[in-house]
């Protein structure tokens, strides 16, 4: 097949393949579009979670689609709030009013609230939230205009509440996707320059992988709407980063590959068809195996888990479709002379004989027992910092820019109850109702909870103010004290709603993905391994590193997270992604290396394979590791602090993987248990010396051609 494949994109009609993909690419693009993350507003809450029937059952109510937004408002000195100020308050809100919030009609607004310190004031203003994304956002601003129009210079006006924070977060990414793929454009762009010292080089795998990722969004935007998988910025932004890494390390893969075969051919596609033969398997494997690691989120109850899955599995089916159809072509049509200065010729130096990574792979296998040693206890040391690592950020802490919403809030939680900006929700069977109101006095945390509302079907609404800040340890146990009295109350059928319900549900759902998905994450590589090498201990081995390598990522990382950047905690999402990405990714440059070495041992053993396999891939796992660490340091140019954490950690943890498990470990534990490394495959010749390796500095070409 690979023969037949090679032969395809490296012929001189190589071309019509490559226009045949970019044409039917263009019309998938114009036919689908391209998603726009920021107009999109998944829901974060399982559909069977208590949070999310509780919404389903509001839309039993009236005025069931109507939010509050809350006006705090302070003296900038700190001071008591004057009548003055108060009747500025009012005129404030009465302004907000006048604005087009979707509301059919206006019920009576509720009137300004001083606080018992007489410092800060708020007032409630209902919009719809039919609207959601940059709709919902520019109501927000137009309703902030509003307020602070004509308000005296000394009186601080904050509006915050529910729906101010989803605009803010709608806003927050509008325009910040462009800017991650310009961002990350740029570093690919420095670093294949870097690689390649070549002024043109560089082009070829940028144009192709930066259109594969045009194209991976709208193949995105089409699975969403066949499967009703959703994507927000978030989601969007790490399935591009994910495009651009991994279609950047498959370039680099092939072309190197190709590089070293125009050291021994003289016609440029020839070498470029053994380098497809040769490499395309390992990109294939490589694929396959983040595919299916991606694939099992999934299973996750959380919709953001699963939209990821699915949108990103597509996106690295669409980048390696490229790499391997359209950047082969693109190098056959140039051939040789893209790679000038520095032009390959035939009779050059091999990579395998003589370098760098040749000096360290020797030392490592004149030393193998002490070198894993060492490294894989410095591994383990790495792996302490995630002692005392708390996981779970409250609705506050979601944020590494500054956001009105937040500022809000804490601003309210100064002086009122923090969850009067947003309270909990809680229906039940209306007969029940006063043992209902009875349950709510008495759990704890709970600062008041008021009837709201009355369906016709026999419902009652409570509104419930818990004393916490929202999405917070406290409001979480007063969101678990209550549905624990409410489920003493016999008959009521009672279930609890609101944003501090749904933060909970939330933070529990991703615990269970995290339980449920690691270990088949972990099953999917292994069988990958065992099927691409056919042995036994080698994939139990290289999953093991693999796994200690991420660990290590996510101590390092989370001491980082939290030390030095100073964030409170991890993300819910972040040690999930975290390890998907470090597994899955660093399996990849596991199959790059293993799959040279079992393509070398044949002919000079296991010990001495290993150390051609490490110095003929060190360079490029070197280059793509420092690609892909950097792609996805550039996480950080968006706003939320979930993907700083997860740029921080999966950096790290590639690095590592990259300077330490695939150039040390590896080697050393495979130099350690020899020719056993491949059984039951009958691989190794029984001529290697298991004393001395063959000496690795005297050339060896014979078969090279194989």
């Amino acid at each position: 097949m690979w023969s037949r494949v090679s032969a395809l994109v490296s012929s001189r009609r190589s071309w019509i393949v490559a226009l045949i993909v970019t044409i039917a690419a263009i019309g998938l693009v114009g036919g689908v579009g391209a998603n726009d993350a920021a107009e999109s507003s998944p829901s974060s809450v399982p559909t069977d979670a208590e949070s999310a029937r509780a919404s389903a059952v509001l839309e039993q109510f009236p005025d069931a689609d109507v939010a509050s937004t809350i006006l705090v408002a302070t003296r900038a000195d700190g001071g008591a709030l004057t009548p003055q100020d108060l009747a500025a308050v009012d005129e404030a809100r009465g302004r907000m009013l006048t604005v087009d919030r979707g509301l059919d009609a206006d019920s009576p607004a509720a009137p300004v609230i001083p606080s018992p310190d007489g410092q800060a004031a708020i007032a409630p203003v209902q919009l719809s939230t039919a609207e959601t994304g940059l709709g919902l956002s520019d109501t927000v601003t137009e309703l902030r205009d509003a307020a602070r129009d004509g308000a005296p210079a000394d009186l601080v006006l904050q509006v915050t509440g529910g729906p101010a924070f989803g605009a803010d977060i709608a806003n927050s990414f509008s325009g910040a996707n462009f800017v991650l793929l310009g961002v990350t454009a740029l570093v690919v762009a420095v670093l294949l320059i870097v690689t390649y010292r070549s002024p043109v080089l560089w082009l070829i795998p940028l144009a192709v992988i930066g259109f594969g990722d045009r194209v991976a969004s709208s193949v995105g935007t089409a699975v969403a709407e066949l499967t009703g998988l959703s994507f927000d910025g978030s989601t969007s932004g790490i399935t591009s980063v994910l495009v651009f890494g991994a279609g950047t390390n498959y370039a680099l893969l092939l072309i190197s590959r190709y590089r070293e075969e125009l050291r021994r051919e003289a016609d440029h596609r020839v070498a470029l068809r053994l380098a497809v033969r040769r490499a395309g398997p390992a990109i294939l494997a490589s694929n396959a195996t983040v595919v299916l690691a991606l694939l099992t989120l999934l299973l996750g109850t959380l919709p953001s888990t699963r939209s990821l899955g699915g949108l990103a599995a597509a996106g690295l089916v669409v980048a390696a479709i490229f790499v391997l159809f359209v950047l082969p072509p693109l190098l056959a049509l140039f051939g040789r002379k893209l790679f000038w200065p520095f032009v390959p010729r035939v009779g050059d130096p091999e990579p395998t004989d003589k370098g760098v990574f040749f000096r360290i792979a020797s030392g490592v296998s004149r030393r193998p027992g002490r070198t894993a040693v060492v490294s894989i206890v410095a591994l383990a040391v790495c792996a302490l910092g995630l002692i005392g690592t708390s996981v779970g950020l409250s609705q506050t802490q979601q944020f590494r820019v500054e956001a009105e919403a937040v500022t809000g809030i804490d601003t309210l939680a100064e002086h009122f109850p923090a969850g009067r900006s947003d309270p909990t929700v809680v229906i039940a069977r209306t007969d029940a109702a006063p043992a209902v109101q009875d349950a709510l006095d008495a759990a704890p945390g709970v600062v008041s909870a008021t009837e709201s509302a009355a369906s016709t079907t026999g419902l009652t609404e409570w509104s419930v103010v818990l004393d916490g800040e929202p999405a917070s340890d406290a409001a979480f146990d007063a969101v678990r004290a209550v549905r624990g009295e409410l489920s003493a109350v016999p008959n009521a059928d009672a279930v609890v709603g609101g944003s501090d319900a749904e933060a909970l549900d939330t933070a529990d759902a991703a615990q269970r993905d995290r339980l449920v998905i690691i270990p088949v994450i972990l099953a999917v590589v292994l069988a990958v391994l065992f099927l691409l090498l056919r042995s036994v201990a080698a994939p139990l081995i290289l999953v093991a590193t693999t796994v200690l390598s991420t660990v290590a990522a996510l101590g390092v990382g989370s001491w980082a997270s939290q030390t030095v950047f100073g964030f409170p905690a991890l993300g819910d999402n972040v040690p999930l992604f975290a390890f998907l990405f470090l597994v899955a990714l660093g399996v990849d440059y596991t199959i790059f290396l293993v799959t040279r070495a079992r393509e070398e041992t044949p002919q000079h053993g296991t010990r001495t394979g290993i150390v051609r396999a490490v110095a003929s891939t060190g360079a490029v796992i070197t280059s793509a590791g420092i690609v892909l660490a950097a792609v996805f340091a550039v996480l950080g140019v968006l706003p939320l602090i979930l993907l700083t954490q997860l740029g921080i950690i999966v950096g790290i943890g590639i690095l590592l993987d990259t300077f330490v498990v695939r150039t040390v470990v590896i080697p050393a534990l495979f130099t350690l248990v020899g020719p056993r490394i491949w059984w039951p495959t009958a691989l190794d010749p029984e001529s290697e010396e298991p004393s001395t390796p063959e000496d690795p500095r005297t050339p060896t070409h014979e078969g090279a051609h194989r």
